[in-house]
């Protein structure tokens, strides 16, 4: 046990005196364990609690419900989840894990372990990283100290991510924390203190990547998510690649690196782009003071992800990658179903912005018409001001003068945007004219020339050669459907 004590600070959740009362009524020993340690040292604010209990976890939870019900009067409810051999409580807005110290053994097949009883040792030795197999005690004889067997205190403090025991039997057994690595790397990294992955850990890494097969396409899209979710998600984003975990976890995302050249011309690293354009994703939600947008740094992550199928040579104008929205909006569906996230409207929303993250772009290069504007707003609906946020942070190049000059055209666009939507109302917008109204003027049952009139009607308002209203759509569907001899019955 180290001689280091917890600040008092740390200490005043009142859950851990009363933990510690129940703990000596009851005859164990009980620790605050795990990633509340770790951001207490890091000054980062956690809603979550876990304790280790050397006993039964869950009886040891019942135990805590019961002084809690004592205390306020109220009953305090406690979820056991026995496969795991875990209960969990809710005290004054926190939520508190109890677990039984353990040891765990696993088969080479399979990353769920052999659990058994243990001591808060093996408990600590089974744990992933020497920052997260701290733990201080709860005992009233030396409340506060820190239990730190691997050294982990000191790791925290130079930004190295380590195992506690040999990281070959470590990430064999459950290689789901070779993905834990690279996300603590990415979520606990600061301007201060980048932290970075142990050379023999990346190491091992390197070489038992081939353990990710065994993995749930649930765990590692899980992983995933909360590696875009962090301040700067390309720290771990490039990690995958270095290690060479990328080409297990997203393998059509390792297809864009890599930069080919003809004739001395090459194009850029679309990888290298893509992670920069996810930050820029991050950086613009944070000066917004906006709370992250998972699948819009979805959105972000597979922007490009076409370009691999669109790219070709042309001796002229050298590398393109014509329709790679397209392509890439058709991929999205494939790469959420290989990785078991949802195919619901939030599939929709990153398929959508993929397929029109290139307009806004493309309108900077060519006149900004009132005409293409309209398109752009009713093409992207509620989500127009995402899909500028992505494209604005597509806007990268090493010259810093044209990177300059888009950002001035593209504010055009943005200002463009606005005037035309004040004026226009076209985000959302709805045909004046249904297929109702079309049948019951000209007393036709349904047919083609319904949505031929229909169509008519939303192409004249979005090119502006009639206002947004009913009465100008009316005008413009009798004059449309006069010209198909259509006449009407009313």
């Amino acid at each position: 046990m180290s001689n280091a004590r917890i600040d008092n600070h740390f200490l005043t959740h009142p859950i851990f005196g009363l933990v510690s009362r129940v703990a000596s009524k009851e005859g164990v020993r009980a620790f605050v364990i795990g990633g509340f340690v770790r951001d207490c040292f890091l000054g980062r604010k956690t809603d979550d609690i876990d304790i280790v209990v050397e006993g039964s976890g869950t009886a040891f939870a019942e135990a805590v419900a019961g002084a809690i019900e004592a205390e306020s009067g109220h009953p305090c409810t406690v979820a056991c989840f026995k496969n795991f051999g875990t209960a969990m409580l809710h005290y004054r807005g926190t939520e508190i894990e109890f677990v039984g110290a353990r040891r765990e053994s696993y088969q080479h097949n399979s990353r769920k372990p052999i659990v058994e009883d243990g001591s808060l040792e093996d408990d600590q030795k089974r744990r992933d990283f020497t920052i997260n197999a701290m733990a201080f005690s709860l005992q009233k004889e030396d409340y506060g100290a820190l239990v730190d067997p691997f050294g982990g205190i000191a790791d925290l403090a130079k930004g190295i991510i380590r195992t506690p025991l040999d990281p070959d039997i470590t990430f064999s057994d459950d290689p789901l924390r070779m993905l834990r690595a690279v996300r603590f790397a990415s979520k606990l990294s600061t301007p201060e203190l980048l932290f970075h992955i142990s050379p023999e850990c990346l190491d091992s890494i390197s070489r038992m990547r081939d353990r990710m097969t065994i993995l749930s396409a649930e765990r590692i899209a899980e992983e995933l998510n909360k590696i875009l979710l962090t301040p700067k998600p390309s720290i771990g984003l490039q990690l995958l690649e270095d290690t060479g975990l990328l080409e297990y976890v997203l393998p059509a995302l390792d297809r864009l690196k890599g930069v080919e050249t003809v004739d001395g011309r090459g194009h850029k690293d679309n990888f290298s782009h893509t992670i920069q354009v996810v930050d820029h994703v991050s950086e613009a939600e944070a000066a917004a003071g906006k709370e992250p947008n998972l699948w819009l740094r979805w959105a972000a992550l597979l922007h490009d992800i076409g370009k691999p199928a669109s790219k070709r040579w042309d001796a002229a104008s050298g590398w393109t990658f014509h329709g790679h929205e397209v392509i890439g909006a058709r991929m999205v569906p494939k790469i959420f179903t290989a990785l078991r996230l949802p195919l619901t409207e939030k599939m929709k929303y990153v398929q959508k912005l993929v397929g029109l993250h290139h307009r806004p772009v493309a309108l900077v290069d060519e006149e900004v018409t009132d005409s293409a504007i309209r398109r752009l707003l009713f093409d992207a609906g509620d989500d127009i001001d995402d899909l500028m946020t992505l494209c604005g942070a597509d806007i990268t190049s090493k010259n810093p003068v044209k990177v300059a000059g888009i950002k001035r055209n593209f504010e055009i666009v943005r200002q463009k945007l606005v005037e035309v939507e004040e004026k226009d109302a076209i985000r959302n917008w709805k045909n004046p004219i249904t297929g109702e109204y079309v049948m019951e003027v000209y007393g036709i049952p349904p047919g083609k020339a319904i949505g031929v009139l229909k169509e008519a009607v939303k192409e004249a308002v979005l090119d502006g050669i009639i206002g947004n209203n009913f009465e100008e759509a009316d005008a413009y569907m009798r004059r449309t459907a006069e010209s198909m001899g259509l006449t009407p019955v009313k």
